[in-house]
């Protein structure tokens, strides 16, 4: 029975858990080490950089669409196909696969070194928070390719039930990003753009062991020679647009916040900004990790056309998410003002910006968790469009309504009510796609 794979054992809470805790914990662990980069950043060179980390997130995202896109989408079809039976297909497309992310690494790479600089001069910045941009960007660039594969890695151990050593690679690349970020901006006065070199370098640890566990032809899925199959990249991109739709949009509104933050706070309030999408994205990694934990298992059901095991797993799911939404409000809201605090100190005037814009969005916990998962679950189940869907009017149309009307009333408070807001509309979409698919899919 232990010899036994996952996808053959009962759907139990037991036997989910041993799939999912280890990619729940790497993706909490990876939140967590994003938030001591910008501990970092914060205390030892100034809530201006700070800011800075946050005004380059957009160009950051598309990178992180793309790969987003790839991985989830692709370890959609090639499970499916593991589920068909068709193991050595699955194989060849997964090396094609692979080899489109080095492709396309490269391209973006080269394309953001050509507009970063019209970027940042376009938004009015102060010449020191500006060159931050430039400084951290620049060298960010360099690691496109292996953050795109480290992005993708991750989901194929995953996939492979190899997410504790996923657990492990996230774990040491969180670490060395830690020490790199001492060494590089205390010891060796490299200022920003070591903390770029710093995390790059992090990210680069999946990257090498992912080519190490996938050249080895015991593992489930291992490099092949690859085979051009166009309906596979196809297949992966439209099963991936949810996600990323997901990351890209996030970037888009990113540079929505920072533009309504400067006019109505200054670069204090992106600072502020920054804080809470630390604190939100730490929270929201516990629902992102159970989501991308349980995927090859209902992509693996729904190839294996085994309804009964896919109603159980959706419906532990849905228990799973309530109980950690429950958790994260209560935490966030009992622990904002520690948490700020790690950022800014009180005297500074970004602490009570931030303490205040915490509490307001932490309201959005309640609904993140299912609008993540049920997005998820369409993408797992490779009904990309629904799951597009559900992404694009969460994270774009919804919030966008709710910026351009609350701020507007409300100022800065608006600003903050616009995350609750748009999770809000977004559960109601979700819901709604939810049911009305239950029974095509039979979960």
């Amino acid at each position: 029975m232990e010899n036994e794979s996952v996808y053959e054992r009962p759907v139990t809470l037991k036997n989910i858990f041993k799939f999912a805790v280890p990619t729940i914990a790497m993706t909490v662990f990876m939140s967590f080490y994003t938030m001591v980069d910008g501990l970092f950043v914060s205390n030892l060179i100034g809530t201006d950089a700070l800011s800075a980390i946050n005004l380059t997130a957009p160009v950051i995202q598309l990178v992180t669409a793309i790969s987003t896109m790839l991985a989830t989408g692709g370890s959609a079809v090639i499970m499916k196909k593991m589920g068909e039976k068709k193991a050595e297909e699955a194989r060849e497309d997964f090396t094609f696969l692979i080899l489109v992310n080095v492709v396309a690494g490269a391209v973006m790479c080269g394309l953001g070194y050509a507009v970063m600089d019209h970027i940042f001069a376009a938004m009015g910045l102060s010449a020191e928070v500006s060159g931050y941009c430039v400084g951290y960007l620049g060298v960010y660039l360099l690691f496109t390719i292996p953050i795109l594969l480290m992005n993708n890695f991750t989901l194929y151990m995953i996939a492979c039930e190899k997410a504790a050593l996923s657990l492990v690679c996230s774990v040491a690349g969180g670490v060395l990003n830690m020490v790199l970020d001492y060494v590089f901006i205390a010891v060796l006065d490299m200022g920003i753009r070591g903390a770029a070199a710093a995390t790059g370098l992090g990210y680069s640890v999946t990257a090498v062991a992912g080519f190490i566990v996938f050249s080895r032809q015991k593992s489930l899925l291992h490099f092949k020679r690859p085979v051009l199959r166009w309906n596979v990249l196809r297949n992966a991109v439209l099963n991936g647009c949810s996600e990323m739709a997901t990351a890209l949009v996030t970037g888009v509104v990113t540079m929505m916040f920072n533009w309504t933050m400067l006019r109505y706070a200054g670069e204090d309030g992106v600072a502020a900004v920054t804080i809470i999408m630390y604190v939100l994205m730490f929270a929201s990694s516990l629902y992102t990790g159970y989501s991308y934990g349980v995927a090859p298992m209902l992509s693996y059901y729904y190839g294996e056309k085994n309804h009964v095991k896919l109603k159980k797993l959706v419906a532990a799911s849905i228990k799973v998410i309530a109980a950690i939404s429950a958790v994260t409000v209560a935490a966030s809201f009992l622990l904002t003002k520690p948490l700020v605090s790690v950022f800014a100190h009180p005297d500074n005037p970004v602490y009570n910006l931030a303490v205040d814009g915490n509490r307001i969005c932490t309201v959005a916990l309640v609904f993140i968790g299912f609008n993540i998962f049920t997005s998820g679950m369409f993408t797992a189940l490779s009904n990309g469009v629904v799951s597009a869907v559900l992404a694009f009017s969460r994270s774009f149309v919804f919030m966008l309504a709710a910026m351009l009307l609350l701020p507007a009333i409300l100022g800065v408070n608006g600003i903050w009510l616009a995350t609750p807001a748009a999770e809000l509309m977004a559960f109601a979409l979700s819901l709604g796609m939810f049911l009305k698919y239950r029974k095509r899919y039979q979960y």
